[in-house]
């Protein structure tokens, strides 16, 4: 069996940030059916805490990996940095997984996978307003086709009085991780 170590080793330098961002959202999007499964037999609340123990003890191994090869650079925080930090924590590790696992206990798999490219969508918005970052027509043609999809996701083929509950939870944990 071939190891990830040696597949990055073997691998030049420009392309293992690619093949470990594949990696992650393959991961990620095989976790959505995963969590599926366990929703009916566990709270979303400990879904939530064990998919991020599970993320942090993985963080750990590589953290312990990295000191053992001592190949690490890390920034340390300055004071500035911890209410971002704070932020990312309460939005992206508490907020985003709840009303994920919440979304999906309400939608299929299948739509609340696709659903979640919302959060490109949203990582997109978020650069644009917030941080002034570079907008095209490209981009808005893509978020635009992106968006289309998931509100034809959400539609669940008739009309309902009421909202989507399920696919706006799911939106609101990809606003979250954006």
């Amino acid at each position: 069996m071939i190891s990830a170590d040696r597949i990055l080793k073997n691998t030049p330098n420009h392309w293992r940030g690619v093949i470990c961002a594949i990696a992650a959202a393959a991961l990620f999007g095989a976790s959505t059916p995963f969590a599926k499964q366990l929703l009916p037999h566990i709270d979303p609340w400990m879904m939530a805490g064990l998919l991020y123990l599970g993320s942090g003890l993985g963080l750990s191994l590589v953290k312990i990996a990295n000191k053992l090869r001592s190949s690490s650079n890390t920034t340390p925080l300055n004071r500035h940095d911890v209410p971002w930090l704070a932020s990312a924590i309460v939005c992206g590790g508490i907020l985003g997984p709840v009303l994920l696992l919440i979304g999906l206990r309400l939608t299929q798999a299948s739509s609340a996978s696709l659903l979640l490219n919302l959060e490109g969508v949203f990582t997109a918005l978020l650069a644009w307003f917030v941080f002034r970052e570079n907008f095209d027509t490209r981009i808005a043609i893509g978020m635009a086709f992106i968006s289309a999809g998931a509100f034809t996701l959400s539609w669940v083929g008739r009309p309902e009085f009421g909202a989507p509950w399920g696919s706006l939870a799911i939106a609101g944990a990809c606003l979250a991780w954006a």
